[in-house]
């Protein structure tokens, strides 16, 4: 019979007991266990989706929690990978059924892509999120109206409800990752993104008190690049990198393109751009000479 890693069942009730970051996290926490198993059991991909009347291709989704589970699916792999104990059996069916629930941004689907939807179970599973941001200033700290003039320039068609609903899911975003237990939060934001007078002087003041603020929390550290530091050592574009305190989930690199993202978490590549965040947050100004710039920035707006 085969035995499931002792850490990777310990993560299951982790989860089951705390699922923080909805059907994203639990989708890829049970796709880790179920390769693990397959693995250990030398079943090709090929084998496995054959048992449950698919391809080696679906079983390359389920595993990467890039899409929902059946319970019967579930059930089938468990016994080709020989787990038999009722118990264990039971977690995993367990982690499927909530891995189907519908995230709280299912509301918003009108609006929310698919490749952006990952992002929002990430953020929310996260114990620590990284970005640098060069045009905007970050999502999860962007005011109501700042994020409205964001998304109104980058939505020009859209009518008065979807750019609200849009806003909405923004400040949901950041209602469900800046709550007491969530994620520190570390950001670089250039000096371009401060310059940009989106929404008019008013507007902008009120960002800059905003971020004042989020300067003071905790769990927070903002950073300010000016211009007057010369060239950054980034990678063309914004970066977010989410790190997990499971052991099951990997760093995850987050690339926005215009109309889609990457999500990278291969070693050698988040290796990569954690040297790049690194180097960034060194040469950008420390937090206390960053709130230095927000008011002196503020007072000649």
């Amino acid at each position: 019979m085969t035995e499931p890693y002792p850490e990777s069942r310990a993560t299951v009730r982790r989860i089951l007991d705390h699922p923080r970051g909805g059907p994203t996290i639990l989708r890829i926490v049970l796709g880790t266990q179920l390769r693990r198993l397959r693995e250990a059991c030398g079943i090709s991909r090929q084998e496995a989706g054959e048992e449950i009347r698919g391809s080696h291709a679906k079983i390359s989704r389920l595993e990467l929690g890039r899409t929902g589970y059946k319970n019967r699916d579930v059930a089938d792999l468990l016994s080709l990978y020989g787990v038999r104990d009722p118990e264990e059996r039971e977690e995993f069916l367990a982690l499927a059924q909530q891995a189907s629930v519908p995230g709280w941004w299912h509301k918003y689907n009108d609006v929310l892509p698919s490749w952006f939807e990952q992002l929002i179970g990430l953020e929310e599973a996260a114990s620590v999120i990284r970005t640098y941001e060069v045009q905007f200033v970050p999502g999860l700290l962007q005011t109501e109206d700042y994020a409205r003039a964001c998304t109104r320039l980058g939505h020009p068609r859209a009518g008065e409800e979807e750019i609200e609903q849009r806003v909405r899911l923004r400040m949901a975003r950041q209602e469900a990752v800046c709550r007491g237990d969530g994620p520190r939060l570390w950001t670089v934001v250039d000096e371009a993104a401060l310059q940009r007078p989106l929404g008019g002087p008013g507007v902008m003041r009120a960002q800059i008190d905003q971020l004042l603020w989020a300067a003071e929390q905790p769990h927070i550290t903002l950073q300010i690049a000016p211009f007057h530091i010369g060239g950054l050592a980034a990678a063309g574009g914004p970066v977010t990198i989410l790190r997990f305190l499971a052991p099951d989930l990997p760093d995850v690199v987050y690339l926005e393109q215009l109309t889609t993202a990457l999500y990278l978490d291969k070693l050698e590549e988040v290796e990569n751009y954690m040297v790049v965040m690194d180097r960034l947050s060194a040469t950008a100004d420390p937090p206390a000479k960053s709130a230095e710039f927000l008011r002196e920035l503020r007072d000649r707006i």
